[in-house]
């Protein structure tokens, strides 16, 4: 089936980064990361309260410290000396273990909402239309999931709290130091503005560098994850492509680690500055305490408060240095949120509408039916995938698609399952519009078997009991004999505990496609879609699986692709398609009569075989 589709999520992704005003912070992505605390708002509270606790017990040690050598030390007060030393040495007591206590909730929070956020972007790809998938490298996905959501686990744990914990350091602090000398805190904070506005300017470079350190990374999951799966790796070898997929990787890790020391560099200069700017700062203060503040004359400022306020001064840098550096990694962690959010806000095209239907299985009669059904896969394609297409299909019939490829066929089984919803007309299952049922009644009536099987990385058992979870040993062996695998099954040393590999490369084409056929019969549906299902199979297996086909199908309603027209001759109708239309309908014997679009396809095929003319 010929499918045309437009700019996938991820090109979409590089336009939106590409569109955006460089390096500003997206209040709306702010909001939502703010939201992602909303469900561990007491235990955040908690951590909040342990933060001013912390911050205000940071002002006792300097504050007892001038006491010490103006009231005890100076005044040979042993009594006071005692005392001040006494809340010297409880008072880092007291912080330590409440920061632990802080820790502890501080980790809670970050990986729970870590595990929210997973959880939440995984179950909503899940959710997404095929459309999706289709236009997005697997890699891409992957790395969102792992790179992405790993990238702001740092933001989520640390950033928050370190934040609050800095800014509540940093005012107490400055709070200190305002009581000791105003003059002497107007010194110290003079440059602040001027640190401000740079690392505002530093932030901007670093949520750019860390995008498209996320996106090259993404690239990278991708080529990793086509050159080096099975399909992949057997690609490489039998056409000599290894060189080439690895110089591909070269260049691209080559492009991931410029990027990644750009990241570590960016700013670097400048906080190297700040810290020296705070190393000197003492020197300063002792230098202005002397000329203007009159230290060490009566009435002038006492030793005790320059030693307070210099000790200050150490604890203040460490709170601004943080909370400047973190502007500049919050910048760096909004780009990778923006980034999870981007796929959050993928549209969900398949869902239950209000009000939807529940019918149990067996219930369901199987008739299904298209009127005048069109489809775009992209609303700007100048013809629809399928025109204006109607037809029934009774319960227990066998509807037969055929046509050149791209005509249109797999395009009907994917609107048949809903795994796309019409653009105009109805597809209708017992006269309910798919729409207006559920999306479980639906699943639970329909089974597919696709061309290209595919088969988890699991045990024979566990890939047929996607068919049914609860099916019996019994079941499972009735539902492999039918499909003729049981035997196969048998003969491997673990039987129905055999690995079938990535993607079921331990088993040959035709094994795998008689397990997916097992798994349809286990499932015991009463919509059977058939693409191509016995394409794998050689002569005999085919005619082995035909006669199982045949029960399968009774009582069922089947439409099954073939462009091996020997399968369907006993079809209740074929379909020929052409561009998207039906061109013409009926039984294998009608068509041939009419000589027409069939009739080619059909002398096409056995005419060069020596085969008779079936009428």
């Amino acid at each position: 089936m010929g499918m045309r589709m437009g700019a996938g999520p991820h090109r979409l992704l590089r336009s939106y980064e590409r569109d955006r005003p460089p390096g500003r912070i997206q209040r709306s992505t702010l909001i939502r990361v703010v939201k992602l605390f909303r469900p561990y708002r007491w235990k955040v509270s908690g951590v909040l309260a342990i933060l001013v606790v912390v911050a205000a017990l940071g002002i006792v040690n300097p504050v007892m410290l001038k006491l010490i050598i103006d009231d005890a030390i100076l005044k040979r007060n042993v009594h006071l000396l005692v005392i001040f030393v006494g809340v010297m040495v409880i008072t880092p007591v007291i912080t330590t273990g409440l920061g632990v206590w802080q820790t502890y909730l501080n980790a809670v929070v970050g990986q729970r909402m870590m595990q929210d956020l997973r959880v939440a972007l995984y179950s909503h790809l899940q959710s997404l239309p095929l459309r999706f998938f289709t236009a997005t490298r697997t890699g891409e996905i992957q790395s969102r999931l792992t790179n992405d959501v790993g990238g702001v686990d740092s933001a989520i744990t640390n950033t928050a709290t370190s934040i609050v914990s800095n800014l509540t350091r940093a005012a107490a602090t400055l709070t200190g130091m305002a009581v000791l000398s105003w003059q002497l805190t107007l010194i110290s904070v003079a440059m602040m503005p001027v640190f401000l506005l740079v690392t505002t300017r530093v932030g901007q470079v670093r949520r750019r560098v860390s995008s498209d350190t996320q996106a090259t990374l993404a690239d990278l999951s991708s080529i990793a994850e086509e050159t080096l799966s099975v399909s992949g790796i057997l690609l490489s070898k039998v056409y000599g492509r290894e060189k080439v997929t690895h110089r591909r990787y070269v260049e691209e890790t080559g492009r991931l680690t410029d990027l990644m020391i750009r990241q570590q560099m960016v700013g670097r200069w400048f906080f190297g500055f700040i810290s020296t700017f705070f190393s000197i700062l003492p020197a300063l203060v002792y230098l202005a305490a002397g000329l203007f503040l009159g230290a060490g004359r009566a009435g002038g400022a006492s030793v005790g408060t320059l030693v307070a306020f210099t000790t200050f001064q150490s604890q203040l840098f460490f709170p601004v240095g943080q909370l400047l550096n973190i502007q500049v990694e919050l910048q760096g962690a909004l780009a990778l949120f923006e980034r999870i959010f981007q796929y959050l806000d993928e549209k969900v095209e398949i869902q239950d509408r209000e009000g939807a239907i529940s019918i149990p299985a067996a219930a369901v009669r199987g008739e299904i039916a298209f009127q005048e059904v069109t489809f775009r896969y992209e609303p700007d394609t100048p013809a629809p995938a399928v025109d204006s297409i109607s037809f029934k299909a009774d319960p227990g019939q066998l509807i037969a698609l055929v046509g050149h490829s791209g005509a249109g066929k797999s395009t009907l089984t994917y609107l048949a399952a809903r795994l796309y919803d019409v653009d105009w007309g109805r597809v209708t299952l017992d006269g309910h519009d798919l729409r207006d049922l559920t999306q479980e009644t639906l699943r639970e009536a329909v089974a597919v078997v696709t061309q290209e099987t595919f088969l988890f990385h699991g045990t024979i058992r566990e890939n047929l009991l996607v068919g049914k979870a609860d099916a019996t040993d019994d079941q499972l062996m009735a539902a492999a004999k039918a499909a003729s695998i049981h035997e196969r099954i048998a003969e491997l040393p673990d039987g129905y505990d055999t690995l079938t590999g990535e993607r079921g490369y331990r088993l040959s084409g035709g094994e795998k496609q008689r397990v997916a056929l097992a798994r349809a019969i286990l499932k015991n549906p009463k919509v059977l879609i058939l693409d191509e299902a016995t394409s794998a199979l050689d002569t005999h297996s085919e005619r082995a699986i035909q006669g199982a086909l045949e029960q399968l199908m009774a009582g069922r309603t089947t439409i099954a692709i073939a462009h091996r027209l020997s399968t369907i001759l006993a079809a209740d109708q074929i379909l020929v398609l052409d561009h998207g239309r039906i061109v013409e309908q009926g039984s294998h014997a009608e068509l041939l009569a009419r000589e027409g679009a069939y009739a080619g396809l059909y002398f096409e095929q056995f005419a060069k075989s020596g085969l008779e003319r079936v009428g």
